[in-house]
């Protein structure tokens, strides 16, 4: 046995219990007559003793920060100590040293720049401010699954290995399946369709791929998307119930990881149910009275919902109804009004991240849509055959994690929330 104890598990009442902890090499400070080692665990770091004279004494004395050790020692109580407890060590066994000098600081006493970090990956996530970033994120992901069984969503896997685009686009991965060309999947957006067709209410997290030259704060290669598809709803069923996802998911991150946010010194927005919508029109002309040279059809980017963030001060809010050829073939047109879509973007200040709509579910409205946008549909019969089978109608959104992890944890770059990002520029570690 490694050990009986995490390190945030001792208490000064356990004074005088024998006890045996197993972590990494935070700190060291030898005084001559005591070592005391800041060990680290998954839970904390914790204070060790080790007395000169003592077996462990001379076992420590090469080690350098970052290498595992279990320790078998007595709890003392010491006011003076991290959480108010020591253990001095009867005795430690060295599970592997670390190479010194380390290429990154774990304590975060030397900062170091994003290529360092990612580089030094491992080293990086062994910092108190990554792991507290990774438990906030199992956090949020466990109470977007959470909320959606309440409401009797079914988690569904759909294909990553796709024929063709599942969105029209370009962006797409090209990877060799049996002789032939297929394509990572840059969405399930269309199997999730037909699996609301079947099962009515489904969501999925899973990776997804966009080939984007994009390289900015906010855009990986691959990415974690939360997607769900809801039949007999429409695109106001879907806002009312990403109200709830994102209500839950906040107070649940402030609930259960009140430690993790100070260690970030964040504290995440306030959620107002209902949230603020304006529509796409509306927006442009609030664009337009600021000086922002944009026209109906133009893209509204981050420089602009910046703009739009200063004039509405809103932490998050939707902006619904854009124009019906900016959004993806399956989207619904608005009844009154063709040119716009049954759609919208849940924006956290001046970041996009959800985006979702109404979709058409009648197959001859798909396949003009598709010809509108100088699509084939003949590339989309094995998902257009479906809809002569009495598809509802549905509606939908897609949530990227790496987005809604900026609005937890206040860092300002994706690449700094996921573990291992891949973009334009890396493909290791």
């Amino acid at each position: 046995m490694f050990r009986t104890h995490l390190v945030s598990e001792l208490n000064p009442k356990l004074d005088g219990a024998e006890v045996k902890v197993a972590g990494w090499v935070h700190n060291i400070r030898n005084l001559g007559g005591k070592v005391f080692i800041l060990l680290r665990d998954k839970s904390g770091i914790g204070q060790i003793v080790v007395e000169k004279g003592n077996s462990a004494y001379d076992k420590i004395m090469n080690i350098g920060l970052e290498s595992t050790l279990v320790v078998n020692g007595i709890v003392k109580a010491d006011p003076r100590a991290p959480n108010g407890i020591e253990v001095h060590a009867k005795d430690v066994e060295i599970l592997s040293y670390a190479k010194s000098p380390l290429p990154l600081d774990v304590t975060g006493k030397v900062k170091a720049d994003i290529d360092t970090r990612l580089r030094e990956r491992l080293l990086d996530l062994r910092r108190l401010e990554m792991q507290a970033v990774l438990k906030i994120q199992s956090v949020a992901v466990k109470s977007f699954r959470e909320t959606l069984y309440k409401y009797g969503f079914v988690e569904v896997f759909t294909p990553k290995i796709i024929a063709s685009a599942t969105e029209g686009g370009a962006q797409l991965f090209p990877v060799l399946y049996f002789g032939k060309e297929a394509f990572l999947a840059q969405s399930p957006q269309l199997y999730k369709e037909l699996l609301a067709g079947a099962i009515e209410r489904v969501f999925e997290i899973a990776p997804a791929w966009r080939a984007e030259e994009s390289d900015t704060p906010y855009h990986l290669s691959e990415f974690i998307s939360m997607d769900v598809e809801m039949a007999f709803a429409d695109y106001n069923d879907i806002m009312a119930l990403i109200e709830q996802i994102i209500y839950n998911m906040i107070n649940d991150v402030r609930r259960e990881c009140e430690n993790e946010l100070k260690i970030l010194n964040y504290t995440p927005p306030d959620v107002k149910i209902p949230m603020k919508k304006i529509s796409y029109s509306e927006a442009i002309e609030i664009l337009k009275s600021k000086g922002v040279n944009i026209k109906f059809g133009d893209d509204v980017g981050t420089p602009e919902l910046r703009v739009l963030y200063s004039e509405l001060k809103e932490d998050l809010y939707f902006v619904t109804d854009w124009p019906w050829l900016s959004r993806p073939f399956y989207t619904k047109q608005k009844k009154d009004n063709p040119q716009l879509s049954e759609s919208f973007d849940l924006i956290f200040r001046w970041l996009e991240i959800v985006s979702g709509s109404s979709r058409n579910h009648v197959k001859e409205v798909l396949e003009n849509s598709l010809k509108v946008r100088g699509l084939n549909p003949e590339s989309f019969e094995f998902f257009l055959k479906w809809f002569d089978y009495g598809m509802p109608p549905h509606a939908g959104f897609g949530m990227g994690l790496a987005r809604v992890m900026l609005m937890l944890t206040g860092l300002q770059s994706v690449k700094e929330v996921v573990p291992f990002p891949r973009d334009k520029k890396r493909l290791t570690p």
